[in-house]
């Protein structure tokens, strides 16, 4: 098979129509170069140019030949350049995680940043639980993730960086005892049924919810109908109880659920970008844009292990 130097040795004598003035320009002997040249239409079994006093021209088999092979320098270009796009983390796909309680609605202005920023960079986005972001990523099957605090599980091949928390807020049916209140206080929801329980490898908002309950001295009541995700307030707007949900998932207007702050000081909700220990540039990038826009500039970022 022909190599690319053969074929770019062709082009340019096809181009400049003479050995001498290729040779110059390829910074290399003219012997080396018409021996190159030989080599290829032997390879090709049929013959390129034809050899002229002055110089040479493309047979007929040649010019075709040219037409065909000619596009390779400007795909070898564009994937060189492509490459080192991708190398600078202004190309490729981000494979971005996020918690179901971080809505992706919450995400559009730093996914609109990103992309304005590196218009030839895409986004794969999916919803995961936090507990199952950290091996994701630390598997290299994900590239950035934001989980909701806390996890249960760590890995050594990942980093956080935290996120400013939420304020948490009840998720009501409208018709509610509660619902005309201008602020609730947890010790307030004791007798209430919760449409969220905690599973027992996760941590996540459902359990800071449950902490935060314990903290008042009551275990919060599991609804006969539960979920883990924003599905949850369907279920408040169906009846099945309320849910305790993070600032950001007030903005999910669900008809029937009304929404009431927390007023303890404590009710808060906190929240992680995970990092591989190496992150692409793509990743430290979107990583970039979030502390810019979400970290105050005093403090930056802090990482944990």
């Amino acid at each position: 098979m022909p190599s690319l130097k053969q074929i770019r040795y062709f082009l340019t004598v096809a181009d400049l129509g003479n050995f001498t003035q290729a040779a110059v320009a390829l910074f290399v002997a003219q012997p080396a170069l018409s021996r190159q040249v030989a080599l290829l239409e032997a390879e090709l079994g049929f013959a390129l140019f034809e050899r002229e006093p002055r110089g040479v021209r493309l047979t007929p088999a040649g010019a075709i030949y040219r037409e065909r092979v000619g596009m390779i320098g400007n795909l070898l270009a564009a994937a060189a350049e492509e490459g080192e796009q991708l190398a600078r983390g202004e190309a490729g796909v981000l494979r971005l995680l996020h918690s179901s309680s971080i809505p992706a609605s919450s995400l559009m202005p730093v996914l609109e940043q990103f992309l304005a920023r590196y218009p030839k960079a895409r986004i794969d986005l999916d919803r995961i639980a936090s507990e199952t972001q950290i091996g994701e990523i630390a598997a290299d099957k994900a590239d950035l993730g934001i989980i909701r605090l806390p996890v249960l599980r760590r890995d050594s091949r990942v980093r956080l960086v935290d996120l400013p928390a939420e304020r948490l807020w009840c998720a009501l049916p409208a018709s509610h005892r509660l619902a005309a209140q201008p602020t609730i206080m947890v010790a307030e929801l004791q007798d209430e049924a919760f449409v969220s329980a905690v599973h027992r490898e996760r941590g996540g908002l459902a359990r800071l919810v449950t902490d935060l309950c314990l903290s008042r001295g009551f275990m919060p009541g599991i609804a006969r109908v539960i979920s883990r995700k924003t599905s949850l307030l369907n279920l408040v707007a169906a009846g099945y109880g309320v849910a305790v949900v993070p600032e950001h998932m007030t903005a999910l207007e669900v008809h029937g659920v009304t929404y009431q702050p927390l007023a303890d000081s404590d009710a808060n909700a906190a929240s992680a970008l995970v990092l591989p220990l190496a992150p692409t540039p793509l990743a430290q990038s979107f990583a970039d844009i979030m502390a810019e826009r979400l970290l105050p500039r005093s403090t930056g970022k802090t990482g944990q292990n």
